[in-house]
């Protein structure tokens, strides 16, 4: 009977120790990929500059009027102005 009992404690022990060490390697999986996420936003938001830097630049080397670029053109200048307006309040 004692011996059973220790039998339940000691499987009852390896089993929570198996869960625990299950449970740290899921928090380091955790921890990996939010770094990964984190890296792959700032991917995004740079390849995003590179689009717009990349659109402006093709804008003011369009030859003749190009209203596409004109309206970039209008819609910049007006962020432009709001921030100004921004930082002078």
């Amino acid at each position: 009977m004692l011996e059973d009992v220790r039998t339940y404690v000691n499987r009852l022990i390896a089993l929570y120790e198996g869960e625990k060490k299950r449970a740290a390697d899921a928090e380091e999986l955790l921890a990996a990929s939010k770094g990964e996420l984190e890296s792959c936003k700032k991917q995004i938001a740079d390849l995003n500059r590179q689009i717009d830097n990349q659109r402006l630049t093709s804008a003011f080397a369009a030859e003749g009027g190009n209203p596409e670029a004109k309206r970039r053109l209008t819609k910049l200048i007006a962020e432009i102005d709001k921030c100004i307006e921004l930082l002078e309040a």
